[in-house]
């Protein structure tokens, strides 16, 4: 299938809004714990409690969030008040350190974060098509990973004159250039029906629920799951590590591993944009999946700073290879069903799941029994997801095959 042609306007707005919303997309992410154990002095179950509780909240959003987008044909819209909320959420965290107000923040910041990923994707697909899709979100996550960089440097930078308060300062300043760049993209360019995941003469395979009779995207659901119980606390726990083993310069090291990453991120990306058509997705994201125990066990070699920044480089391959690779498996999973947004929540849900258990897990293993206890289990987690996707999964990608059979209705 040709991809279809998008305006230089359209592709510069997408390339600035994937940059911009880098920063806003993940909400204050690790820095959080940085800010409640240095500034404020809490301990490291504390913080762990919070970005738990607050996940698992978040995912009652999730699944609804991708409906949403499937329905509304506005993606533009939704991103803007997405980003607007956000940056309003993770500021009450400077109002007040309380247990009550920092969890109603973060709540507040996933609740909205669910409309993002479901929507970038949304508005990609129907600015391209399918044939494009698979190059076009390479260069989305690269310049998702270049923005992070940038702004990652930027609050390093920042952190060293003014303090962990920086971080707060630069995510305003991005949601307002994010807002901007979302205005740039000509919303008569985005072709709603080929953002559900439809084609011409396509009308849809029944209720979004039929989605979940199929094996295929219930395996992936249970892998993203655990690639993301051992993957979303890891980049915490280190920067929990070097906050205490230098508080003084925690924020500006955190920022040093986020940095090291998303360039090597930036490069995995292209590559998995550029051949995942060629050689197909299972086996890029088993690539990705693999990584995460070596990581994890590399963590507990060496609390040098070094050491660790250096061991973050890993995460850049993983995470690199799994925000390009998810969208195309499952818009492939979905195909023809006019439920791609549905899709891509339900999978959001399985990822948010994992992240707030593995989040809540591992700080009260790190609590109870270190730092390098908790990296131990996660990368034991791990190695054993990456065997069940290696056993389980089938490869995604048929191409110019007709839409996947879906059960009708009992």
């Amino acid at each position: 299938m040709q991809p279809r042609t998008p305006s230089a306007r359209a592709t510069r707005g997408l390339d600035a809004m994937n940059f911009t919303l880098a920063d806003v997309r993940d909400g204050l992410g690790p820095y959080l714990g940085i800010w409640l154990i240095t500034v404020h002095g809490w301990e490291a179950g504390a913080v762990g409690a919070v970005i738990g509780a607050a996940g698992i909240a978040g995912l009652i959003a999730k699944a609804p969030a991708g409906v949403v987008v499937d329905a509304l044909p506005d993606k533009r819209a939704m991103l803007m008040f997405a980003t607007i909320a956000i940056t309003l959420s993770c500021l009450l965290v400077l109002v007040s350190p309380a247990w009550g107000v920092v969890l109603a923040s973060q709540v507040l910041a996933s609740a909205a974060a669910a409309v993002i990923a479901p929507a970038i994707a949304a508005l990609t697909l129907g600015l391209v098509g399918p044939g494009g899709f698979s190059r076009r979100m390479g260069r989305n996550e690269a310049f998702n990973h270049g923005g992070n960089a940038a702004t990652a440097a930027a609050a390093g930078i920042g952190a060293l004159w003014l303090g962990p308060v920086a971080v707060f300062i630069i995510m305003g300043l991005m949601a307002l250039l994010a807002l901007a760049a979302v205005s740039t993209i000509p919303s008569r360019e985005v072709d709603p029906r080929l953002a559900r995941g439809l084609t011409e003469g396509e009308s849809g395979a029944g209720g979004w629920r039929l989605l979940f009779a199929q094996k295929p995207l219930l395996v992936l659901a249970i892998s993203v799951a655990v690639f993301h119980f051992a993957n979303a606390p890891m980049l915490p726990l280190v920067g929990q590590v070097l906050a205490l083993s230098d508080p003084t310069l925690g924020t500006a090291l955190m920022s040093a591993c986020i940095v090291a990453a998303q360039v090597v991120m930036i490069g995995t990306s292209w590559l998995a944009g550029a051949r995942a058509d060629a050689w197909g997705r299972k086996w890029l994201f088993l690539a990705g999946f693999i990584v995460l125990p070596m990581r994890g066990w590399l963590y507990t070699v060496s609390s040098d700073p070094y050491w660790l920044v250096g061991v973050q480089l890993l995460d850049g391959i993983g995470a690199g290879l799994f925000g390009v690779l998810l969208p195309l498996m499952v818009a492939d999973l979905s195909r023809g069903t006019g439920h791609f947004g549905a899709a891509l929540g339900a999978l959001a849900v399985a990822q948010g799941i994992g992240a707030s258990l593995g989040n809540a897990v591992a700080g009260h293993v790190a609590q109870r029994g270190g730092y390098d206890s908790a990296f131990l289990m996660l990368a034991a987690v791990a190695a054993a997801g990456a065997l069940f996707f290696a056993l389980l999964m089938r490869e995604a990608r048929q191409a110019d095959a007709p839409a996947p059979a879906m059960p009708a209705p009992a």
